[in-house]
């Protein structure tokens, strides 16, 4: 698990794009860190809100570490 770290600037984000082409993006260490966008640029902005709140949240609750622990991006392919 990552400890939290203020000098920790880095944070895995995935970013989709829906069938309206709104920009989705997650931040896997957190549950539920997810925003959007027109725009990527935009839609990272916002996220970078949301992992700010999370960062505050768990440091609220007196955490050492994130919920969760982001292990990597694979692709399945189906037969």
């Amino acid at each position: 698990m990552k400890t939290i770290n203020q000098n920790k600037n880095n944070f895995p984000v995935i970013i989709e794009q829906d069938e309206d082409n709104i920009y989705i993006v997650s931040c896997p260490l957190f549950k539920g860190c997810h925003s959007y966008g027109n725009t990527i640029n935009e839609a990272m902005l916002n996220i970078q809100e949301v992992i700010e709140l999370c960062i505050q949240e768990v440091k609220e609750k007196n955490q050492i570490e994130y919920q969760n622990k982001f292990i990597g991006y694979r692709e399945l392919e189906l037969k």
